[in-house]
């Protein structure tokens, strides 16, 4: 590893240069192959290569060319680079941020295949403004899918096609607003971006309690102004458990009695691996529950679709909300999806991430429990993520000890809502997003950062 980092520093192997496989290189020098492959992370996360999928391990870029400068004078620069780097952490080598599926595998062909079939199928009238709902070909297709694979009642003329799931929970807080609602409950632990959307509508947003088995949703009863809760019932965001059968109950009841509504965030649901998945709150009551779904962990959230399956008494006041900000979308992207979900395309697709992901997710749990023993993994039945308990007043240091490594992860504080006491500190870890190349790099940079046994 000292001389390859020598050989980058000093020009002799120059930038863009694409180096040996580990397999190779591990070949030609007798060594084992996990030991070319630590030295090629360790130079990664350090900024001297770079490792991309499909361009293979380059030297990486550097802003001024290298030169060949004496040992000592080079020992000199390579302690104030250190010291450099030491002050401010470069672009990260790897990012383990939750949130985000793998984009590589985007199902590049099949949606092709599915955007031909639909642009040469799409009646002229496609072209024109069309029904706010969106394409009746996608609510078609989409109820029975989301009747089969969710447990979700459904019927066409009851999903409202959205810009993504942000576009479809901005259209409710408009509709609550319009209602006279003054407060929508939330979980104590969430996403800011969600929080702030509904905020700016007006809203207050009160935090439920929350222990070791989920929000505690018996306590909704007691906060009198709620009109509405907004909740991943499925998987919580992003801690990771499902809510308890008791407590999907409680939620129901208190909508009924009170004439509430759960908005159900199922943002992962197809993504479930040690159990069968755990079906959507909406089919306990399709009356109460708003159903919100979108594709941005499923393909990708550039697709920029996503759905709402309303109860019928709030179909016009959706529709007018969505009149306002956006008719439709895009048909044609609409009737693509459509093609992908009813030929078995989209099927296909989620099983082969499915077991993509369990695999991402049990070489994680494996390289914590041998490398970082003392560190707690949990939240991993379902998902994208899993979050990593650190002992208490220890997340601050660990996030920044990562972000030396070229790490980018983030602190389980980053999700608590600011009413809420901290009491728990932990990393969020995303397992999707880097690529095959940089797995096994990533893995052992979040190892190093964990605290030692």
């Amino acid at each position: 590893m000292d001389a390859l980092r020598e050989a980058v520093r000093s020009g002799r192997l120059a930038a863009g240069v694409r180096l040996p496989s580990s397999r190779s290189l591990a070949a030609d020098l007798g060594i084992a192959r996990n030991t070319v492959a630590d030295a090629y992370a360790e130079l990664v996360a350090e900024g001297w290569l770079t490792a991309r999928q499909g361009s293979g391990t380059r030297v990486a870029q550097r802003s001024a060319a290298q030169r060949a400068v004496p040992r000592r004078a080079a020992a000199a620069g390579g302690a104030r680079r250190a010291t450099a780097a030491r002050k401010a952490p470069g672009r990260p080598a790897y990012d383990l941020k939750p949130g985000t599926p793998d984009l590589a595998s985007f199902p590049r062909a099949e949606w092709l295949k599915a955007y031909r079939r639909a642009l040469t199928a799409a009646p002229h009238e496609a072209f024109g403004y069309g029904d706010p709902r969106g394409r009746i070909e996608l609510r078609t297709v989409l109820a029975e899918y989301l009747a089969r694979a969710r447990g979700v009642y459904a019927r066409p003329e009851r999903i409202v096609l959205c810009s993504g799931f942000v576009h479809g929970l901005r259209l409710m807080g408009e509709v609550l607003r319009g209602r006279r609602v003054r407060e929508v409950a939330v979980e104590s632990y969430g996403l800011d971006l969600h929080w702030e959307l509904l905020t700016r509508t007006g809203l207050r947003l009160p935090a439920l309690p929350y222990d070791e088995r989920g929000t505690r949703t018996e306590g909704l009863g007691a906060m009198r102004s709620v009109g509405a809760v907004l909740m991943t019932a499925a998987h919580q965001f992003p801690l990771g458990g499902a809510l308890p059968p008791d407590r999907r109950v409680a939620a129901i009841d208190w909508a009924r009695s009170s004439g509430g509504l759960v908005l159900e965030d199922d943002y992962d649901g197809e993504f479930r691996y040690d159990r069968q998945p755990v079906g959507a709150l909406q089919g306990l009551d399709p009356e109460r529950v708003v159903y919100l779904g979108t594709t941005s962990k499923s393909l990708a959230p550039g697709l920029r679709l996503a759905w709402l399956v309303v109860p019928e008494s709030l179909l016009d006041e959706v529709l007018a909300a969505k009149g306002h900000s956006d008719w439709s979308g895009s048909a044609l992207d609409q009737l693509a999806f459509a093609e992908l979900v009813g030929s078995g395309a989209y099927d296909r697709h989620v099983r082969a991430m499915r077991l993509r992901y369990r695999r991402r997710r049990d070489e994680l749990v494996a390289a914590v429990a041998a490398q970082a023993p003392e560190t707690r993994v949990s939240g991993i039945a379902a998902g994208l993520h899993a979050v990593l308990r650190l002992p208490p007043g220890q997340e601050q240091e660990v996030v920044r000890s990562a972000a030396w490594q070229g790490l980018a992860v983030l602190g389980l504080d980053r999700f608590r809502h600011p009413d809420v006491p901290r009491t728990q500190d932990g990393l969020v870890v995303g397992y999707a997003t880097p690529p095959d190349s940089a797995w096994s790099g990533a893995l052992s940079a979040l190892c190093r950062v964990l605290p030692p046994t």
